[in-house]
């Protein structure tokens, strides 16, 4: 077993068990036992790209920060939608493609998009490789295909995996 092998364990087991410790929100010894016994399982049963892939660090901090900046950004928009007394929204649903290469991201960039205030994702189409967004401002269409694209370009550069070893849908 090569040491990066045991290491990239060891990262995903960790990184596991956070998340389950995130998601229930607790850090009680209970809870980060429980969540390192569903890492381990997770890990064991083989689930995900194991050895595929990878994680770089500096692209994935700034796609973070670029989701973060959307969270606070859209959060403030969508405040000041509901305090003023003019409905100035324009909804619509529109259709953006996202390159190939998200295929492997699409469930993060439904996560990224639908997380901020004033956009969601409605429906996805893996095969063609389109998501349906609802927008609060229709005005917004441009920035917002462009902003998805640039998501999916991050994500993208975040969290490569080799294309023979992504998964064919």
């Amino acid at each position: 077993m090569s040491r990066l092998f045991r290491l990239r364990s060891l990262i995903s087991l960790v990184a596991l068990t956070a998340v389950w410790c995130g998601l229930w929100a607790d850090l009680a010894p209970g809870t980060v036992v429980a969540g390192l016994a569903v890492a381990v399982a997770v890990t064991a049963m083989g689930v995900g790209t194991r050895g595929a892939g990878g994680v770089r660090l500096w692209p994935l901090l700034r796609l973070l920060g670029v989701v973060a900046a959307d969270l606070a950004r859209s959060t403030l928009n969508v405040a000041v939608e509901i305090i003023t007394p003019v409905d100035s929204t324009d909804e619509s649903i529109i259709a953006v493609d996202v390159p190939l290469s998200s295929r492997d991201h699409l469930l993060l960039l439904v996560i990224a998009i639908t997380l901020t205030p004033g956009t969601a994702v409605v429906d996805a189409d893996p095969d063609r490789n389109i998501l349906y967004l609802h927008l609060l401002h229709d005005r917004l269409r441009d920035d917002t295909v462009a902003h998805v694209r640039q998501l999916a370009r991050l994500a993208h550069d975040a969290l490569p995996v080799p294309r023979q070893e992504s998964a064919v849908l």
